[in-house]
């Protein structure tokens, strides 16, 4: 199979994708894009304009959901276990509710530093591109707030509760056997650590942000790092996230 992962570095959504493709092993090219300036190129690609898309023998695949239940179909082993209703159900909360609220947040805090969010959305790309946009983000940020739905204080300590939400259910869920479901890793433990990894920052991982952080964010990073569905966020990667 000739597979492409069309991705933004630093999204939980494409980190999902990118975490599927290593755990099963298949050898793929990933193609970094520029929150922005990405949507003529993924809307050609896909006909919609949301990342990750993954490309299969020129055939694309969009959103980190079907991604994961496609890669499921074309290479079972090792399992993720997307068909499982258990699984998905936690998908679904992680994708739907606690990731979207999380990301108000996260953005929030990278907004008050333009130079630190250029260095997280346009990590990999050329002098000249990294200038000009962090040159257009003061224009920009007004879009991006509204896109995420940043609409005031409100908004963005919901994220916060979301946060707390979602570490205290993978810290008790996974209290029997270190897992969500069941006593193996599967797609819910993938998704979940994929989204609580936007506050945890794993070590040496692909969602690790650039050093040094921002001061905000990362005084919001160290906040969380004592909560037990932190460990586990750092175990899960530890013991399952390789590339």
């Amino acid at each position: 199979m000739d597979i492409t992962l069309w991705q933004f570095r630093y999204s939980p959504y494409n980190e999902k994708a990118r975490w599927a493709l290593d755990f099963k092993r298949l050898p793929h090219r990933r193609v970094d894009l520029m929150p922005g300036p990405h949507a003529g190129r993924v809307r050609k690609l896909s006909g919609q304009t949301s990342t990750p898309v993954v490309t299969i023998d020129g055939r694309p695949v969009a959103g980190s959901a079907a991604i994961l239940a496609e890669l499921d179909r074309l290479a079972p082993e090792p399992p993720l276990a997307t068909a499982d209703a258990e699984v998905r159900d936690i998908e679904r909360r992680f994708d739907d509710d606690w990731g979207p609220r999380i990301r108000r947040k996260v953005l929030a805090l990278l907004l008050e530093d333009y130079g630190y969010f250029t260095r997280v959305f346009a990590e990999g790309q050329s002098l000249a591109q990294r200038m000009i946009y962090r040159a257009v983000l003061p224009l920009a940020a007004g879009m991006v707030r509204r896109g995420n739905g940043i609409v005031g204080p409100e908004s963005i300590a919901d994220g916060q509760a979301a946060l707390e939400e979602a570490l205290d259910f993978v810290a008790e869920r996974s209290r029997a056997t270190g897992y969500l479901v069941g006593e193996g890793f599967t797609a819910a433990d993938l998704t979940a650590a994929s989204m609580l990894a936007m506050a945890v920052d794993p070590p040496d991982s692909t969602m690790a942000r650039p050093q040094p952080m921002a001061k905000s964010f990362g005084a919001w990073v160290a906040s969380s790092q004592a909560h037990p569905g932190a460990a586990w966020v750092r175990a899960i990667y530890a013991r399952h996230r390789a590339g």
